[in-house]
């Protein structure tokens, strides 16, 4: 054999794999040394190997808006058939629709009380000859009272065992219900009403629910109709009932015309209807009313994209795909703003727990084209799309990100980006667990320590007192939400808060006491709880990623940036200040949004929100761990 060939680097490497993982006479044994060979291999570039996992887990992330990720919306239902039929709405109709909103006007300005609104639309209904009742509520807590008005409209065509559902709050969803009237979107309803009593096309029941307020009166009926008790709703019981409600469809229209029509779909704790309702709706809208759809109000999709022109280069700035992926973060971020804090995007949203499919169609206020013709054809032309349904929507995806009216991401070209972050979290928990169990020291090979070698002491790790401090800031998140709740339920005082939450930051600094262990043979504190710190905050990413990625999201930002991080020092001021971090972290909600808070014990106790308690009993205790960390002695 030629010499220079034997030396040849890629030969040499050859020879060397054929050494290590030759066959051998023992199967046993050459399965052990691979075994033994890989492990060192992993040991030695652990921490390579997390860092890899967070940077794949983060620019995973911000690749999200591209396109790459995103295809474009399709019906998986073949019974549909959306913009398949002749509408039948015309101008008279529309007519009816501009004298039903005459006299809301007339409403409006004599500032009707609640019951005067119900008897109004009552009223209405009963002139068409369509069941109808009032139905009462009152909210014990928050002294919230309203009157709803909701007619059946019985199916010619069948049994009477299915529904669907039109309707309309008294406030619009603008400003998140800060008191623009519906007007139009409740005269839209009832000029429905009048519309499609007249055909003996439905093969299911049609309900129209003309709610009071913005979200607590579809609360209060969707309880009654569903039987829900709530302890702190008084609620009268429904007269009449219809079959199981599939799905429903709830009209925005504030303005006096539009331009486009924006969709809304999230739902109560980040619940999503299935996108085959949401498609359907998307292909009526332009291929019958001619209306052009949007995500949400976001007509201008390049709002975003004008905040920072200012420091990108105008080269890359031009570049159609920088304004593509503007234009999909600005959905994204909206739809995250929505699901992270679970609180509905709209009416619709409170539809979702019952396992019914719903959305909200907001027609944008704009000086035109549009008005009540294109809604109600786009309306009319929906129905008979949900109409044709033989069982429950189930072929779609019930997990999806929409990027765009037509363009949308599964639940595999989003969801790792947040279990990669997941991975490296465990991936490091487990290394300083390992890590505590053994202390390198140096030991003298002599008696005049000429020559010294270093030796592994293996060590205890006090699991036992961790447990107690892990459940204590458990108990310290579950008294926390507590006190808040007291606060703002029953007392109504907001400005005690931030007195609240510094109570309860002051609790762990009597950790500060605690003495370091005085043997070798014992880990520290510090070092054992980072460890089942950093796994259980693996754990609450892992199983919320499936349940509401947004929030799991935002969980992997927050933890997996903050908490590998959290080390105990010598010096006490630096251990304060570390802690004072993490507090910050922790508790700056309470501080700085007011607001916010207020809205999420709100939504816990109208609706059902898990935000609030979610954020005091479990990322609270989590943050405060990494705190307690930095406390304890090393």
């Amino acid at each position: 054999m030629d010499q220079t060939q034997y030396h040849h680097p890629l030969r040499r490497l050859l020879l060397r794999l054929h050494e290590r993982f030759k066959p051998t006479k023992n199967k046993s044994i050459a399965l052990v040394r691979r075994r033994k060979a890989l492990l060192s291999l992993l040991t030695r570039h652990l921490r390579s190997i997390n860092i890899l996992l967070f940077l794949v887990g983060y620019l995973w992330m911000l690749s999200l808006p591209l396109s790459y990720l995103s295809r474009g919306t399709y019906i998986d239902e073949n019974a549909l058939q959306p913009s398949q039929v002749n509408t039948y709405w015309n101008w008279g109709d529309v007519h009816t629709a501009d004298r039903y909103l005459e006299h809301l006007e007339r409403l409006r300005d004599m500032n009707a009380t609640s019951d005067q609104r119900a008897e109004f639309f009552l009223s209405e209904f009963q002139k068409l000859g369509i069941l109808s009742y009032i139905q009462k509520y009152r909210f014990s807590a928050s002294g919230m009272d309203g009157t709803n008005v909701y007619a059946s409209l019985a199916s010619p065509r069948g049994p009477g065992t299915e529904a669907m559902i039109i309707s309309a709050s008294w406030l619009s969803r603008t400003g998140e219900g800060d008191g623009t009237l519906n007007l139009r979107g409740v005269s839209t309803v009832l000029a429905l009403a009048n519309f499609l009593k007249g055909y003996s096309l439905w093969a299911k029941d049609i309900i129209f629910v003309v709610s009071d307020g913005y979200l607590d009166g579809m609360h209060a009926w969707l309880n009654s109709y569903h039987d829900v008790s709530q302890s702190n709703l008084i609620r009268d019981n429904l007269m009449i009932s219809s079959g199981v409600i599939w799905t429903a469809l709830n009209i925005d229209y504030p303005g006096h015309s539009f331009s486009h029509l924006g969709v809304y779909f999230e739902g109560l704790n980040g619940r999503l209807p299935n996108q085959d309702l949401i498609n359907c709706f998307s292909r009526i809208s332009r291929f019958t009313g001619g209306v052009p759809v949007v995500l949400y109000d976001h007509v201008d999709s390049a709002k975003l994209y004008t905040k920072v022109a200012s420091w990108v280069p105008s080269v890359i700035l031009n570049h159609v795909d920088l304004k593509s992926y503007f234009s999909r973060l600005q959905n994204i971020f909206r739809h995250f703003s929505y699901q992270v804090q679970g609180r509905p995007s709209g009416v619709h949203g409170l539809f979702h727990r019952f396992r019914i499919d719903a959305f909200t169609v907001y027609a944008f206020p704009a000086s035109g084209p549009h008005g009540f013709h294109a809604i109600g054809r786009i309306v009319e032309s929906t129905l008979r799309t949900m109409n044709n349904l033989l069982e429950r929507l189930h072929a779609s995806f019930f997990f999806y990100m929409l990027t765009d009216h037509d363009q949308f991401m599964k639940i595999g070209s989003y969801l790792p980006s947040a279990i990669f972050i997941s991975v490296a979290l465990m991936v490091q928990g487990l290394q300083v667990w390992v890590s505590a169990s053994y202390l390198r020291r140096k030991i003298m090979t002599s008696e005049k320590a000429v020559s010294t070698k270093e030796n592994w002491l293996k060590r205890k790790r006090p699991v036992t007192p961790i447990l107690a401090i892990v459940l204590g800031t458990y108990a310290v998140g579950g008294l926390l939400f507590l006190s808040m709740e007291t606060s703002l339920s029953y007392s109504n005082n907001e400005k005690t808060l931030p007195y609240i939450a510094l109570l309860f930051a002051c609790l762990p600094l009597s950790l500060l006491a605690i003495p370091p262990y005085p043997e070798d043979d014992v880990a520290p504190l510090s070092s054992v709880l980072k460890a089942f710190n950093l796994c259980l905050a693996s754990t609450v990413i892992s199983i919320i990623v499936i349940l509401n990625f947004s929030l799991a999201a935002l969980l992997s930002l927050s933890l997996g940036i903050t908490l590998p991080f959290s080390s105990s020092s010598m010096s006490i001021p630096m251990r304060l200040l570390k802690y004072i971090g993490y507090i910050i972290l922790a508790l700056s909600w309470v501080l700085w949004g007011s607001q916010l808070t207020t809205t999420a014990f709100w939504d816990w106790e109208i609706l059902g929100g898990w935000f609030a308690p979610f954020v005091c009993i479990v990322y609270v205790p989590l943050v405060l761990q990494a705190g307690i960390v930095c406390l304890l002695p090393p």
